[in-house]
């Protein structure tokens, strides 16, 4: 069966996005995530910040690639749901770094961390409402 089928087949919250809201929130989600993400990656490099800066944000940017593989490839409910903790927190986590030294990646960040809120509400919901299959 494929991912779709799969995911169809789960348990969803009511209040869940349709796949094409999902996906636009993407669309605009990525760009804000490559501009601020590649300043801190570049004025990491240049010296500028300490090099713990860009922790938290290579540690997001590695899980939230990861999340589509391990639901949809792996279709692991309970690593999906801690792969999106992570990414959650690490979102926290860059803005409390980076607020001191370049708030406007900071405050570009709140987008996100609204869109992971909503998303990890839903797939704890999913997670909790499949656990049985």
């Amino acid at each position: 069966m494929s991912w779709m089928e799969w995911y169809n087949t789960l348990s969803k919250p009511d209040w869940t996005p349709a796949p094409g809201t999902i996906s636009l929130i993407w669309q605009i989600l990525y760009p804000i995530i490559i501009v601020s993400f590649g300043y801190v990656f570049v004025q990491t490099g240049r010296g500028k910040l300490p090099k713990t800066t860009a922790v938290p944000f290579s540690i997001n940017l590695i899980a939230n690639l990861c999340f589509t593989p391990i639901l949809f490839g792996l279709r692991n409910l309970p690593l999906a749901t801690l792969d999106i903790l992570i990414v959650w927190t690490t979102i926290v986590w860059m803005m409390i770094v980076i607020w001191p030294r370049i708030r406007w990646v900071a405050v570009a960040q709140a987008p996100y961390l609204l869109w992971v809120s909503i998303a990890t509400t839903l797939q704890v919901s999913i997670f909790w409402m499949n656990r049985g299959v």
